[in-house]
């Protein structure tokens, strides 16, 4: 029975990995926020929240590494809800600029999204080979990869604001990065809750 929760490299490298991840996702939610503070750019601001919710996933699959799948169900039902709520708060901010009617810093916007699509490209590269494995790992490559989406959206509505000269493609992509937020949220969710099901049944037939 205690073999059962002894630790192994594979659940080593899951932690370190997933550390890695976090710090990095981290740093790059506090850099993304106050640069989206600054140049009043709604998808910036979208993407910084994106990015912390990432690292609040990365620190919920850490808690599940090596645990029962009970426990690693509700560590997903966890991340998914953080997930919705932060997406909430994106549109929240879109809402408020639309309001103000405030025109984003395009040059800032440029750099600070391609920094950010640096960093989501390495920790996507680094979470793909679990893509197909334990829950939350899943979780977590998916978040990696609705980011570089979101990066890239961010870039085209900068491009898009010089182009044109009006800021509503900021407010779309800001839109567009909350909804995928709460779209992935809900499929973690969905999930969780299966797993969930069929960790009740396994124990119900033992």
């Amino acid at each position: 029975m205690a073999g059962c929760c002894a630790p192994n490299a594979a659940d080593d490298q899951q932690r370190k990995l997933l550390w890695l991840v976090l710090i990095l996702n981290a740093l790059m939610f506090v850099v993304e926020f106050i640069a989206g503070w600054l140049a009043s750019s709604s998808g910036l601001m979208a993407d910084s929240l994106d990015m912390l919710a990432d690292a609040l996933v990365y620190g919920v699959s850490l808690y599940a590494v090596g645990k029962a799948m009970s426990y690693k169900a509700r560590a997903a039902m966890l991340n998914g809800t953080l997930q919705l709520i932060l997406g909430g708060l994106v549109l929240v901010d879109v809402v408020k600029n639309i309001w103000l009617d405030a025109s984003p810093n395009v040059n800032l916007m440029y750099s600070v999204a391609f920094l950010a699509l640096m960093v989501n490209v390495l920790c996507f590269s680094l979470l793909y080979q679990h893509r197909s494995g334990d829950i939350n790992l899943r979780a977590s490559w998916i978040c990696s990869r609705n980011d570089m989406l979101a990066n890239g959206g961010v870039l085209l509505s900068a491009a898009l604001v010089t182009w044109l000269g009006k800021a509503w493609p900021d407010w779309l992509i800001g839109s567009l990065i909350a909804l995928t937020i709460m779209l992935s949220a809900s499929r973690v969710i969905k999930d969780a809750r299966q797993i969930s099901a069929q960790s009740k049944a396994t124990c119900c037939q033992v």
